[in-house]
């Protein structure tokens, strides 16, 4: 089945000959790529979900060392977009990364080889592998939650899920999530230029830094309100809130074989929890 389920779209009132040969906007099921683009929305959010779940069931530093080298660096640089997956996930896993190594390397109980002390505080080797064992956790979770939000057209995945029987205002909640975050990040950017050139200094020292940010937290959340009364009027005013089904131009293609993978991702989850509870695991 390929991307294009139904490649028709215009008025009902126009003659039917008509409406069959006017073709979707070239915007609409443009395939990705390469083939992990091309792969459906939900497979690769199975992928990212999985891989999350599995860095943190696997013990050990070498279990979830191979998750994040099999299914986030891999996959990220045949897509190429490794150096951007790399470096978001890097930035988003560092405050978190940075707080469980202090603590544990400083604070884990019952840890008797010391590494070395400063001041009253001892380092441990025992809280140095823990922190790195988490540290690699957090890096592949964020990795792999990236390489989806790199790699998926927000537009396909609300489309597809729409198509598996989610209901509209569930969708679009999902949709709005992913987005929210790249949206606050233009706006704020085009706050702090408009701000600049009335003369609001935003550069310079830390200081001058951290009060500039004050005059831009006020419109961008105001902007954002603006912008989701805007979304919700043009949404009732199409018809978004009407009882029933909606008929879709189109939708991801789904095949068998993706199917079957996402099925066998989501089986070894139970396999890895049995294999840890019987005490058998990588180092």
């Amino acid at each position: 089945m390929g991307h294009d389920t139904l490649t028709t779209v215009g008025d009902p009132a126009e003659p039917a000959g008509d409406r069959l040969a006017r073709p979707l906007p070239a915007w609409l099921g443009r395939p990705g790529p390469t083939s992990w683009h091309r792969l459906n929305p939900l497979t690769k959010l199975t992928i990212a979900v999985v891989t999350s779940i599995q860095a943190v069931l696997l013990g050990g530093i070498v279990g979830p060392s191979m998750v994040l080298l099999l299914a986030v660096v891999l996959p990220a640089v045949r897509t190429g977009v490794g150096r951007q997956v790399i470096r978001t996930s890097l930035l988003l896993a560092l405050p978190l990364a940075i707080s469980a190594s202090l603590v544990n390397l400083f604070f884990l109980p019952d840890a008797p080889t010391t590494l070395f002390e400063l001041g009253p505080f001892r380092a441990t080797e025992e809280g140095a592998r823990f922190a790195l064992e988490i540290v690699i956790r957090v890096v592949a979770i964020a990795g792999a939650l990236t390489l989806f939000y790199i790699t998926t057209r927000t537009s396909d995945l609300v489309v597809d899920l729409e198509r598996r029987g989610m209901s509209p205002r569930l969708t679009f909640v999902v949709g709005s999530a992913v987005t929210m975050v790249p949206q606050m990040v233009d706006r704020a950017s085009a706050i702090a230029a408009a701000q600049r050139a009335r003369g609001l200094d935003t550069e310079g020292s830390p200081w001058r830094r951290m009060r500039g940010v004050l005059p831009l937290v006020g419109p961008t959340i105001m902007g954002a309100l603006n912008e989701v009364e805007e979304r919700t009027l043009a949404l009732e005013a199409r018809g978004f809130t009407r009882p029933g089904r909606r008929t879709l131009l189109w939708s991801p293609s789904d095949p068998a074989y993706e199917r079957l993978v996402r099925w066998s991702l989501v089986l070894t989850i139970p396999v890895v929890v049995i294999v840890r509870a019987g005490g058998w695991g990588l180092p």
